[in-house]
């Protein structure tokens, strides 16, 4: 007992002491519950997920450190359980003391507590003190601890209250089952606990609702409780002599029918229990045939036999028959040596390829080596083909070619964002463990099933179908494993012979299985992967060839699709270049096919609409001018003169789709500005870069200004263009007198009182790579020397510090960028020279490319003034695809 009259437990942070109070009242934290309500002496778990409750748990229960904190007041919600209630008439007027025995938190489905709590003793709110972050009251204790510990006193006072009670709750626990340890447990409760505290226990236990253990924590005196309690307990007993007699009858209803079923199957006509069990014996027996006359391996075989004979000693009420029945008609089903035969020829083959696809000679060229080797020799392995390419270049549909080719079945399977292994080598159970002995494999768990590969030669039927696995560099790995390893067996020609599903338990011959494999980039592909595949580079299209791809294929399609007829719509070409140049700049064709799909819905419009008008000829249409009113009346078939008319006729056949369309088509212009607009002022050059969806071309921005010689790097840069960043300065730093290169205050020392900031456009990509030291050099000393970088001029390459230029890859892809934006000359890498043989001459012949070896030829042709000797002294050494002389390209571009 404290010295403050009764009050015990440490003091709170709001002023009060927390802990059992004495009659006088005290202050206890309050926790609303509307799951269910707690009495004294009983256990109850409780979710915790109201703002209020859930700071209550955080502020006093997890960080409380002695056993006082861990006292809260509970109180019945009585209110609207979805939310807290803020005022003192909401609560209600009785609760119950309780210690929270566990704290266990969870995030699922939402952040939540879940408590166990043990019910003490009952309480009055007498004053709610505050409401926020959790209610806290003034409280008065209304149970009395001396009441349980003289248990005969009470006894004697009420006499045969007590009795009658203690009567009922005996018999109610010796109707239970005396053999569960929970029941025992409560018998010994009854003997020995004090009579007053069953009356809480046993409510809590039985079955009652919430207002009636509302009625029982309201029932502050022994007397009402007893009273109110033992209804509730002669309530549950006959219940529970009702469910005897229920089951008692029942178990001798299923005696009787065990007894006449035998005669049942005799004298009844219809389908007995028997017969059912005979048509399933007969569907076994079916299996058994199916297994027997199939062309399935030895070791297939072998073990199909022995799961047959399993299943029919197996209950059909076990979950593990259905499984079994499901892997044995799988194994029937698949193609072990069902085939299709090849019909190949080579000029239908390359008909075939020509007509489907534009352009692409490389990719066909070594599709159809593949194929002129595979007629003459059946049996060969591999190669699996590798398609890298950015989207929209007609990777799948190449695939789909061949597979019509060669008069194969066809399946694609997606591997983008597959992160488990069994995906591909089949699923089964995390906690299976292999038991031969005992037959127990990985299919007999629920969920167990194939993987992609299996279930694909299912779903075709043959076992030589055309496989395309789409999408092989965004394979990721995760703790269900690494799925690019588990292809390590598909793809190997020296393994996939024996290939073996974890589900199928057995080999499976996946030599006659042609894998063809598409990816963006091949930098994501793990290296023991990609070592198995032969990669085909296939690049962007030029403007000329998605000219002649969208006449030929695109328009074509969109006009099917769309229910028009080129009578109704053209699109000349004029038109179509306009929509690559001025909509769309990309790789492949996708967006370009986006946008005709967006103009043939809109002629789609005008056309329903004039056909609507053409159906009601008899209907007058009245145009009304400013200076002119025409009528047209049921037999009139002249043209109207006035605009209004004009609207109400349908549109003139064919609709013409020229540059006006297109812009109330498709809007403005997304690709409008010029590039000499952002070439205006010295610091600004323009670099090539290499994406998995194509080359793009890349800006390249610097400025100076006072400070301390710091560079700053901006645009989401990785490592490798940092450091090309860092080449550059130095470079530029070490020959600085040589170019006449001063910073502002006229110093050669390019960062003496200078900071340089470098900024790469689109900073939300990111932008790594050796191949922007060249484009950074340029930028920079245009910046220090003052001159402008040509508008029509871009660049790729990487640096030393001593001024080389290093080859970059990705030439084609930046080249055709290049020739997208419009730019004219090109500068790479003098040993770049052999990728520029893989570009068309078409492209060729509208650019300018300029080989150089080191960083002097490329300062001296772009920024500095040459004599004819400087000019004749540097232009042996440039290779150039046109007929003009150095000295006239430099004047040209500086």
């Amino acid at each position: 007992m404290g010295a403050d009259g009764g009050r015990w437990g440490p003091m709170g942070a709001d002023g009060g002491r927390w802990g059992p109070m004495g009659a006088d009242g005290g202050r206890w934290p309050l926790l609303l519950t509307h799951e269910s309500v707690l009495l004294p002496g009983s256990t109850m778990r409780t979710s915790v997920d109201s703002p209020r409750n859930m700071q209550l748990v955080r502020s006093r229960l997890l960080k409380g450190t002695s056993l006082r904190s861990t006292i809260i007041g509970v109180i019945p919600n009585t209110s609207d359980p979805t939310s807290d209630c803020d005022d003192l008439p909401n609560l209600h007027r009785i609760g119950t003391a309780a210690l929270a025995v566990q704290v266990v938190g969870s995030n699922w489905p939402k952040p939540h507590y879940t408590l166990l709590v043990t019910g003490l003793c009952r309480f009055q709110i007498l004053q709610l003190l505050k409401e926020k972050p959790y209610p806290v009251a003034e409280v008065q204790q209304l149970d009395r601890l001396e009441q349980f510990t003289n248990g005969h006193k009470s006894e004697e006072e009420l006499g045969e209250l007590s009795e009658q009670f203690y009567k009922y709750a005996v018999q109610l626990v010796e109707m239970l089952d005396m053999s569960v340890p929970a029941v025992a447990k409560l018998r010994r409760l009854l003997d020995n606990l004090p009579r007053e505290a069953l009356p809480d226990i046993l409510t809590s236990i039985i079955r009652t609702t919430n207002q009636e253990k509302l009625q029982i924590l309201d029932a502050v005196r022994l007397e009402e409780r007893f009273k109110m309690t033992i209804p509730l307990l002669v309530r549950q007993i006959e219940g529970l002599k009702l469910l005897q007699k229920t089951r008692k009858s029942k178990q001798d209803d299923d005696k009787r029918v065990v007894a006449i079923r035998p005669n049942r199957r005799i004298t009844h006509g219809s389908i007995t229990e028997d017969e059912e069990e005979e048509e399933d014996h007969d569907d076994v027996v079916m299996l058994e045939k199916k297994i027997r006359t199939s062309s399935m391996s030895e070791q297939a075989l072998k073990v199909c036999l022995k799961e047959i004979k399993r299943l029919k000693k197996m209950p059909q009420s076990m979950p593990e028959y259905a499984l079994t029945r499901n892997y044995l008609e799988l194994m029937v089903e698949l193609p072990w040596n069902k085939s299709t035969k090849d019909r190949l020829e080579i000029r239908a083959a390359r008909i075939v390829l020509d007509n489907d696809h534009y352009a692409m000679e490389k990719l066909k060229k070594r599709v159809l080596e593949y194929l002129a080797v595979r007629q003459l020799k059946n049996n060969l392995k591999g190669p699996i083909l590798c398609f890298v390419g950015p989207p929209g270049v007609g990777k799948t549909s190449v695939g789909r070619s061949i597979a019509k080719t060669l008069g194969r079945e066809f399946h694609r399977i997606a591997l983008g964002g597959v992160c488990d292994q069994s995906d591909i080598r089949g699923h089964s159970s995390e906690n299976f463990h292999r038991d031969f002995a005992s037959m127990k494999q990985w299919r007999t768990y629920v969920g167990s099933m194939p993987g992609r590969i299996i279930n694909g030669l299912k779903t075709v039927g043959v076992n030589n179908p055309v496989f395309l696995l789409d999408e092989v560099d965004k394979l990721a790995k995760s703790l269900q494993g690494d799925p690019a390893a588990a292809l390590l067996e598909v793809l190997d020609p020296e393994q996939n012979h024996s290939f073996t599903d974890h589900y199928l338990n057995v080999a499976f011959d996946l030599s006659q299985v042609l894998f063809i494999a598409t990816a963006n980039t091949t930098a994501t592909i793990p290296p023991a992967l990609l070592d198995r595949m032969e990669v085909i580079q296939v690049p962007g299209y030029t403007q000329e060839e998605k000219i002649e791809i969208a006449h030929r294929h695109l328009i074509p399609k969109q006009l099917e699709l769309h229910g028009l007829t080129p009578q109704q719509i053209q699109i000349p070409q004029v038109t179509t270049l306009g929509i690559i140049t001025r909509y769309t700049r990309e790789a492949g064709v996708r967006a370009l096919d986006r946008k005709l799909g967006a103009i043939c819905r809109a002629v789609a419009v005008k056309v329903a609409e004039g056909q609507h008008k053409e159906a009601k000829p008899d209907r007058a249409e009245v145009g009304e001018g400013e200076d002119c009113k025409e009528h047209v009346t049921e037999d009139a078939k002249a043209e109207s003169i006035s605009d209004t008319a004009d609207l109400a006729l349908p549109p003139e056949m064919p609709i013409l789709i020229d540059f006006h369309a297109l812009k109330d088509i498709l809007g403005p212009p997304m690709y409008d500005m010029e590039v000499s607009e952002r070439l205006n002022q010295p610091g600004v050059a323009i670099g090539l870069a290499w994406t998995p969806l194509g080359g793009e071309i890349m800006f390249v921005e610097a400025s100076r200004m006072d400070g301390e010689g710091q560079l700053t790097l901006t645009g989401q840069l990785g490592d490798v263009m940092k450091e090309s960043a860092h080449l550059a300065i130095s470079w530029l730093r070490s020959n600085a007198k040589r170019y006449q290169l001063t910073n502002a205050s006229g110093s050669f020392d390019l960062l003496d009182n200078t900071d340089i900031h470098l900024h790469f456009p689109a900073g939300a990509v990111t932008k790594d790579g050796p191949s922007a030291g060249v484009t950074i050099v340029t930028c920079l000393a245009s910046l220090f020397s003052g001159r402008l970088v040509c508008s029509d001029v871009a660049m790729t390459g990487e640096i030393t510090l001593r001024g080389l230029v290093l080859p970059v890859g990705g030439i084609k892809d930046k080249v055709l960028a290049a020739h997208r934006a419009g730019l004219k000359r090109i500068i790479i890498p003098q040993r770049n020279e052999k990728d520029l043989e893989e570009i068309a001459a078409h492209v060729r012949q509208e650019l300018t490319f300029v080989l150089a070896g080191c960083l002097d030829e490329i300062t001296k042709l772009i920024y500095l003034e040459h004599n004819s000797a400087d000019s004749n002294q540097f232009s042996g050494n440039f290779n150039t695809y046109f007929t003009k002389d150095f000295t006239t390209l430099t004047k040209d571009l500086i």
